[in-house]
């Protein structure tokens, strides 16, 4: 049966693919032809063969329980894509640089001169306070000054149209496999329409990774022996180290493969011998990266690891320390960081925020907890947040208790009402709203993911896109309108 898009509900917020008055967005005409001549049985067929595909691939996340416990379960992929135009997208590329740019120079700063204290544009207080600051990584010089080699920078877009910086993930970003992975599966499930759309392709991110990765190297390296160093199986994000590793042709390893011998290098147990690391692609937290500058009780790191790193005998990426910029107290002032740093407004805007730490704004959110999201400044995953308009007294008493006790912990912003996108649900096709996260590589250049991992709430109404908390993901098209050539490597 053909599918009736006049039918599609009109929200009040803004859809990516279909427009005012019903009709697509130009850079989703296509695809919703497609997907109508194609109709709801037959797209309905495709769905299951796409779950059938990512069980058969291994695509997995694991979800952890409050009793201690954790499940890994299929990739939840919607496979009705997000489509963006290039023309839009350039201009949002352009706004990721910029801030990647700042934020690099902003870490570099905090461990070195701090500057942008002295000169009060971030105040010392704020940073003295900081969870993410590591007094151990002060006077080190990373190779290019780079700190944030990968950054995942959540976006959102308001009922206007307007797309917004949420956050910045600069520890150490998950996400960019299932990305990669959304692509090849939707690849397989709508061929038809990959012959016919300008759709950018994602497919060159591990050979960007690799190569910024390899630039990294002691200028001794003539061929650099890059790794990616994992906590193990039991961490959420293994399958995207395995996958990444993979995909670099680089080893995955654990703590327990490396060590740091006297002279301050890192080596790799191997069957033919220990083999020097040159760089370290690591996904294991600062405080369990080295037990002898960081948690004693460590078994996840390798002991003497900041010794070499601070010799300039190997290199990490991200650098320990970089999580001095992801805290959303921090977020706040990225707009001043890139005009007191580059001498530029920001291209994208953040979300309106309020500072607890700042008697008059807390008051204000005091006053407010109802109509406003209250996040703390280091958790992630959607956890820890208060959504006013859904909260009962009791949880704004809570949150109001807890703002009191820790203030510099806590932001707020306005309900940003996110876009949505039609979405395969039990019954048909309806909105649902979303996010998206792109990705940085900050090296020798800076180069943005066309496109990056769409997550979006599976549940009718719910905000929460996180995949831990019921939320499912997107392929994300950037689809070039000025052209009716398909991209080979789409």
């Amino acid at each position: 049966m053909r599918i009736a898009w006049e039918d599609y509900p009109a929200t009040l917020s803004f859809d990516e693919l279909i427009g005012p008055g019903g009709l697509p967005r130009p850079a989703a005409i296509a695809l919703i032809s497609f997907l109508g001549e194609l109709g709801s049985e037959e797209l309905a067929t495709r769905q299951k063969a796409a779950d059938i595909a990512i069980r058969a691939m291994g695509i997995t996340f694991t979800v952890y329980h409050q009793e201690g416990g954790s499940i890994d379960r299929a990739w939840p992929l919607d496979i009705i894509p997000r489509v963006i135009d290039l023309s839009e997208w350039r201009r949002i590329e352009a706004g990721l640089s910029q801030r990647a740019q700042a934020l690099n120079l902003f870490i570099d700063d905090i461990y070195h001169a701090q500057r942008i204290v002295r000169d009060g544009v971030f105040p010392r207080e704020y940073l003295a306070d900081s969870v993410n600051y590591r007094s151990q990584c002060q006077g080190i010089d990373p190779p290019q000054s780079i700190w944030a080699h990968i950054c995942g920078s959540d976006l959102v877009r308001g009922a206007d149209g307007t797309v917004y910086v949420l956050e910045d993930n600069l520890r150490v970003p998950s996400g960019v496999s299932y990305m990669l992975e959304n692509r090849q599966v939707v690849k397989r499930v709508f061929p038809e329409i990959f012959e016919s759309c300008g759709i950018l392709p994602v497919d060159d991110y591990p050979s960007q990774l690799f190569d910024m990765l390899c630039a990294l190297a002691p200028s001794a390296a003539a061929q650099p022996e890059v790794v990616v160093l994992t906590p193990g199986i039991y961490n959420s994000a293994y399958f995207e180290h395995a996958y990444l590793a993979q995909q670099m042709g680089c080893e995955l390893v654990e703590g327990r493969d490396l060590v740091v011998g006297d002279d301050d290098v890192v080596y790799m147990r191997t069957i033919g011998g220990w083999q020097r690391v040159d760089v370290i692609y690591r996904r294991v937290d600062d405080l369990f990266l080295d037990p002898e500058v960081f948690r004693s009780d460590s078994t996840l790191g390798v002991p003497g690891l900041m010794r070499a790193w601070r010799a300039g005998n190997v290199a990490l990426a991200n650098a320990p320390g970089a999580g001095v910029a992801d805290d959303k107290l921090v977020y706040t002032f990225v707009p001043a960081m890139i005009r007191y740093y580059l001498d530029q407004e920001a291209i994208l805007p953040n979300v309106p925020s309020y500072l607890c730490a700042e008697e008059r704004q807390r008051e204000h959110v005091l006053a407010n907890l109802a109509t406003l999201v209250v996040k703390p400044a280091n958790e992630s995953g959607g956890y820890g947040m208060l959504m006013g308009p859904k909260s009962t007294a009791a949880e704004r008493a809570q949150f109001a208790e807890l703002i009191a006790r820790s203030p510099r912990n806590y932001i707020a912003q306005p309900v940003i009402s996110l876009s949505t996108t039609p979405t395969l649900v039990e019954g048909g096709i309806e909105p649902r709203h979303l996010d998206l996260r792109p990705f940085i590589l900050s090296g020798r250049a800076t180069q943005v993911t066309t496109g990056g991992l769409t997550r979006v709430a599976m549940r009718k109404g719910s905000l929460v896109v996180n995949s831990s908390q019921g939320g499912g993901s997107k392929d994300t098209w950037i689809v070039d309108t000025t052209t009716d050539t398909a991209f080979d490597r789409a």
